[in-house]
């Protein structure tokens, strides 16, 4: 594998004619040049396989691509004129360009792919889900115990999974639990418990803690447990069974009624499952669908012939990629020609396979939506199984490129297979699939046109944007503050962000608020927009950064008079300033706006859209200085509690310290100064207590 800047040559006599230089912001001279070192550098690309990148004036990283010819897939973006489509969009930003030569396709399947995962260029496919899969542990032990796990696997202990969410793994605790009672404390309370507890009880536990059951029992409850979770359900309900008449046998009634009842609820287990005795192979099952310019990739787990659940993901970027994707697809076609392949066809494919590629420079709004719900799913498959568990088979409701197969079979270590139109068990897995698809989109959907809904009639209310409003809705900025502390502790003030019609938890802000006497939320209030604002105006005064469109702060005309005279000695403007007061009898829906504009305080009445959306993101606001501040608190009354910690102070200097300050609040509160006119209490004593409580 290698890399590099490739020395300008003669452009290829074959290529089309150079692609006139692209109309963008750049002066001509300088665009001019940047679009003649990009024919350059592409007249110098290898023929061989490799991935390639774009990067615009800032640098950033625009588009990521593969492609089996450099040379040939390059040249088609440079050498065509693509109009005002999305492609030429992208191609006009175009600054800079790098290659890396790989070794084979499969190389640059998984050089593209971690890539985008890492880098999130903005025309590309990108499913963003930062979370590890939970799995279902079973701690090496004498008694082993079950238990939740996410995060770096121990070799130590076995592991069941992944399951799709939380859930699936606590039911699947649970299920254990029910029929084969094995243990789920932690081995600190199990080496101390004298009599068993709660679950042994109601019949979830065996009590091994207590030695109510030997150890061998135990053992083979545990082996029992490991055949269920391997899928090997049959052969446990039958060693079950003879385990039942052999106590019958032995006149052992009471063990045979447990085994029975244990058959029994392993029974019912298995008639609410979906399973499938034939096939003991792990299995993902996924459905893909676009509407209305979003999409949903439903993946669904079988783990040992068991339906653990789905998980939905919701990519971004779908229609910038889906023009730029059907122009790479378009301009290299396979090798072979459509038809029967041998490895396809033992994964289900149809033998028109390859007809459902998309053609060259179709479009989200043009295309096929098939096409276009294949080339998400295979983003899916690339992105998803990169540094993950892929099972041997893949159930999907398209078909998917076998050389996708095949790269990620090298990834990971064994032959993956595909079905699209599978049959039986499997067809009822994928319709299942398709249906929590279809919902979960809808669901997206209705919640987009909501939110949408209620950011248009707040812009209306407050006439945002009068001219060219719907252009405006998707870049519309409000930004909320709110007070939160306990009778003058822990004060914090927070700000949070509503933007692209939904709330953006990475920019929210908290801030800790100081110098200021408990309890004054005007001076608290004062303090947190000065902090925010200062740096913001003066870049926005030189063309730079960018301000909100809305401040929102939590309170009446108190708070906004307050704001105002923030933004007037920062030379804002304030009709940016809109205060939420509380309504008479503090009634949810009766809140009213103050504008420290001078305009009238207005009242938009229950079933307002605009209030709904003013209350969303306030109460936010809110929420988000409660957990900060409560956080805060928690750790300056844990600091307090350990004055003992601090080397010179014993119980009587710290008995005198809270009889003089009044309680570990006044404590944390006092000066260097006053704490050292607590008797017992010398100067550097008191500079030291003062660093360990802040």
């Amino acid at each position: 594998m290698g890399s590099g800047k490739i020395a300008p040559h003669m452009s290829d006599p074959q290529a089309d004619e150079p692609a006139p230089i692209p109309n963008d912001a750049a002066p001509p001279d300088e665009a001019a040049l940047a679009w003649q070192r990009l024919l350059a550098e592409v007249a110098a690309l290898p023929g061989l396989p490799g991935v390639y990148r774009y990067f615009d004036a800032q640098d950033q990283l625009l588009y990521v691509g593969k492609a089996r010819n450099l040379k040939k897939r390059v040249s088609s973006y440079f050498h065509k004129d693509h109009g005002g489509t999305r492609i030429g969009h992208m191609v006009g930003r175009i600054r800079r360009l790098e290659t890396t030569v790989v070794r084979s396709e499969a190389e640059a399947l998984l050089l593209e792919n971690n890539l985008i995962k890492t880098q999130h260029p903005r025309f590309n496919i990108l499913f963003r889900d930062d979370k590890s899969y939970p799995y279902l542990k079973l701690v090496t032990h004498a008694y082993p115990r079950v238990a939740y796990f996410r995060g770096a696997v121990d070799r130590r202990h076995r592991y069941f999974g992944p399951y799709p969410s939380a859930w699936a793994v606590k039911e699947g605790i649970q299920l254990l639990q029910k029929v084969f009672r094995l243990r789920t404390c932690e081995d600190t309370v199990f080496n101390n418990r004298t009599r068993p507890c709660l679950l042994y009880q109601i019949h979830r536990c065996s009590g091994p803690c207590v030695q109510a059951i030997s150890a061998e029992a135990y053992r083979q409850d545990v082996a029992h447990a490991v055949r269920f979770l391997e899928g090997h359900t049959q052969e446990v309900v039958d060693g079950l069974q003879a385990q039942m008449l052999d106590a019958a046998e032995r006149l052992d009634f009471e063990a045979a009624a447990q085994l029975r009842d244990q058959i029994g609820a392993l029974a019912k287990v298995l008639h609410q499952q979906a399973v499938d005795t034939d096939a003991e192979r792990d299995t993902d099952i996924l459905a893909v669908k676009v509407q209305g310019g979003r999409a949903c990739v439903n993946l669904a787990m079988v783990r040992g012939g068991r339906h653990l659940g789905d998980r939905a993901y919701f990519p971004t970027h779908v229609e910038e990629a889906a023009a730029i994707g059907a122009l790479d697809e378009g301009d290299e076609t396979p090798d072979a020609a459509p038809g029967v392949d041998p490895e396809a066809a033992s994964a289900g494919f149809p033998d028109d396979a390859a007809a459902e590629a998309p053609t060259a420079g179709a479009a989200l709004t043009e295309a096929g939506v098939g096409a276009i719900e294949t080339q998400v799913l295979e983003a899916f498959l690339a992105q998803h199984y990169i540094g993950s568990p892929c099972p041997p088979l893949l159930v999907c409701s398209h078909a998917v490129d076998r050389r996708l197969l095949a790269a990620l079979g090298e990834q990971v270590g064994h032959r993956v297979l595909a079905q699209h139109q599978p049959r039986e068990q499997r067809r009822a897995w994928l319709d299942m699939a398709v249906q929590g698809c279809e919902l979960a989109l809808a669901r997206l959907l209705a919640e987009e046109g909501s939110q949408q809904a209620r950011t248009r009639a707040l812009v209306e209310v407050l006439d945002l944007a009068p001219e060219g409003m719907d252009a405006q809705l998707d870049g519309l900025r409000i930004e909320c503050f709110d007070i939160s502390h306990t009778a003058g502790e822990a004060t914090q003030a927070s700000c949070v962000v509503f933007e692209q019609h939904r709330m953006q938890p990475s920019q929210y802000r908290r801030f800790n608020i100081a110098g200021i006497t408990g309890g004054d939320d005007y001076a608290a209030m004062r303090q947190v927009l000065t902090r925010r604002y200062a740096k913001l105006a003066e870049a926005a005064q030189q063309g730079q950064g960018r301000l909100p469109d809305l401040v929102l702060v939590d309170g009446g005309r108190g708070q906004v008079a307050m704001a105002r005279e923030v933004f007037e000695s920062l030379g804002l403007d304030l009709a940016l300033i809109v205060g939420v007061e509380k309504g008479e009898g503090r009634k949810v829906g009766l809140e009213e706006l103050v504008f420290a504009d001078g305009r009238e305080k207005i009242a938009l009445g229950r079933d307002s859209a605009a209030l709904m959306l003013i209350a969303q993101i306030r109460d936010e606001a809110h929420r988000f200085a409660i957990t900060g501040m409560r956080a805060k608190r928690a750790s300056v009354r844990t600091s307090g509690s350990r004055l003992e910690d601090i080397p010179g102070v014993g119980p009587k200097k710290r008995a005198k310290m809270l009889q003089r300050f009044g309680g570990v609040r006044g404590v944390a509160a006092a000066s260097v100064d006053d704490l050292a006119t607590v008797e017992g209490i010398s100067r550097e004593l008191a500079e030291e207590i003062f660093r360990a409580l802040h």
